[in-house]
């Protein structure tokens, strides 16, 4: 039972952002609102939080506070046609099939980064 709320909490939260994105990028949107949408954006894809994930519980209730908060603000100070238009986007964009070819590229592209990084720090550590 709390696994299948936690899941439909995740896919609520993802619809939600989907939907913020599509409404940051309305011209109808006011600058504050956007403003406030990309750091809520910026936050969520940062890897430097205000409490680092590594401390236990505490680490993660900024992230399960923060962006759930800032996603509603942004939701309550966004005007309603704009926030209609945008769920309207967030669901046709929903419905398109998934590339995982794209997605294989991508992460393969990290990965080959990654090894390269690796392989420069260990030889300069080494020299």
């Amino acid at each position: 039972m709390k696994l299948q709320f936690i899941k439909e909490q995740a896919r609520n939260i993802r619809a939600q952002t989907l939907a913020i994105y599509y409404a940051a990028r309305d011209p109808r949107m006011p600058f504050f609102v956007r403003v406030l949408a990309i750091l809520v954006a910026a936050y969520a894809l940062s890897p430097i939080d205000l409490i680092p994930d590594f401390i236990p519980i505490i680490g993660l209730l900024d992230d399960i506070i923060i962006i759930p908060a800032g996603l509603a603000l942004i939701m309550r100070l966004t005007p309603p046609s704009v926030m209609e238009s945008a769920r309207l986007q967030a669901q046709e964009a929903a419905e398109k099939p998934v590339s995982y070819s794209a997605a294989v590229i991508i992460i393969t592209t990290w990965l080959v980064l990654l090894w390269v990084f690796a392989r420069w720090v260990f030889i300069a550590l080494n020299t």
